[in-house]
């Protein structure tokens, strides 16, 4: 059972906006036994959205189309699927209802004749209605295919997935069961891993494939299969697991279940032990505090984050010693150590974390060469600190000392 994904608007292809819709939907195809073929971007032209129907519809049994349905003249998706199924736009009165409600409770103006039109949709098309804006889904089949066109919002997307595609789609579909394992790894890079697993990789059972995600600093494996039967490809992926996790003992941290990342492993892990998390970041400018504040429920277990990155801040809100500064320089160990440890201390945490490194392009207030970074841990049992060499380039830098510390962490609530 294949999909395919096309997303349509300028702005995506212009770098305005990212297209975050199209991994939401495969994801969630996903979880009903639908692969996706191939995701498309396309811009607001009917001859261009024409020619991508036809190749969907050669390539895939479900399209799903995003985008295009606002009321302004751009937005041409509605017309250019009647068009297509030699179709013409009707208006539905429950969807004009719909609008009209919408626009009486949230909107203090009248409806103009712009917004009736979004209740016009091909007479072939089955409604989806869509709870959270004016622009309706549409279910339209053309022999054994079907396409669906959705709102380009995010958030009506979503909940027309959820509440009316995916439950649809099962029903109409028979399909196979598709599972996937995601192994952690920490400090070994892919090459690396591949020279260990390549005899696993080479005796893989057919319906299981092995796929390296490497991120700066980490490796994900994850393990996927598709198979009728869902018991036995849990049994499978299952044994192909236990082959893989004494290879790799040394790197791994845990697995990712439901796309769930280190820092929410962590994030587990602090509050069923019930310990408290602080932070001072420097080089990484607040962006290891944002990995647990994305989450829901960090205030059980992150105290906060003090941002320090300016020298000076290290002195007047840490309270970092302007004598140990001059003496070692800012990016140091004594320096990490002294971070951690008044962060712990300002904060009243049980764990801290802090970072200070030169990310470049330029020294800054450190001698220190462009790539250093210091990660330093402070516990009850005392303050230890790590040197590494990150590379050249400033997001990479930045990117792989967020990295380096979760593994850190997690070491440390894990093995201490």
């Amino acid at each position: 059972m294949q999909a395919e994904i096309i997303t349509i608007g300028d702005e995506i292809l212009i770098g305005q906006i990212v297209d975050t819709n199209s991994a939401f939907i495969g994801k969630m195809l996903n979880t009903i036994g639908v692969s996706v073929y191939q995701i498309t971007s396309i811009q607001d032209d009917k001859d261009h959205l024409l020619k991508a129907f036809a190749e969907a519809e050669h390539n895939a049994d479900i399209i799903i189309v995003t985008g295009g349905l606002g009321p302004t003249k751009d937005d041409i998706t509605k017309h250019t699927l009647a068009y297509y199924f030699n179709d013409t736009l009707v208006q539905d009165n429950q969807v004009l209802d719909h609008v009209e409600q919408l626009f009486k409770k949230y909107i203090n103006q009248p409806i103009s004749d712009i917004n009736r039109k979004q209740a016009l949709v091909p007479s072939k098309a089955k409604v989806l209605m869509n709870c959270f804006g004016t622009a309706p889904g549409m279910w339209l089949e053309k022999g054994n295919k079907t396409f669906i066109s959705l709102p380009g919002v995010p958030y009506e997307m979503k909940a027309l997935m959820e509440n009316e595609v995916l439950p649809k789609l099962s029903q109409k579909y028979k399909r196979p069961f598709i599972l996937h394992k995601t192994i952690l790894t920490y400090g070994l890079g892919e090459s690396a891993i591949a020279e260990r697993l390549e005899a696993i990789e080479d005796n893989l059972p057919k319906h299981i494939k092995l796929a390296y995600l490497p991120s700066l600093g980490r490796v994900r494996l994850r393990l996927s299969g598709k198979s009728d039967n869902e018991d036995t490809l849990a049994q499978d992926i299952q044994q192909q697991v236990d082959n893989i996790l004494p290879l790799i003992k040394d790197i791994f941290v845990g697995f990712q279940e439901s796309n769930e990342g280190l820092e929410q492993i962590i994030a587990n892990q602090l509050t069923k032990i019930g310990q408290t998390l602080g932070l001072a970041e420097s080089c990484t400018g607040g962006k290891l505090a944002e990995q647990f504040t994305a989450h829901s429920g960090a205030s059980t277990f992150f105290k906060g984050a003090i941002v320090s990155y300016a020298t000076q801040t290290k002195i007047d809100v840490l309270g970092v010693s302007e004598d140990l500064i001059k003496q070692h320089s800012v990016v140091s160990v004594p320096v990490a150590k002294a971070m951690a440890t008044n962060v712990r201390e300002k904060l009243k945490s049980d764990i801290a974390v802090a970072t200070t490194g030169n990310a470049g392009p330029t020294k800054g207030d450190s001698d220190a060469e462009v790539g250093t970074v210091f990660i330093a841990i402070a516990t009850k049992n005392g303050v230890v600190a790590h040197e590494f060499n990150m590379g050249n380039h400033r997001e990479r830098v930045i990117n792989k000392t967020v990295n380096k510390a979760l593994e850190l962490l997690q070491k440390e609530i894990f093995e201490n």
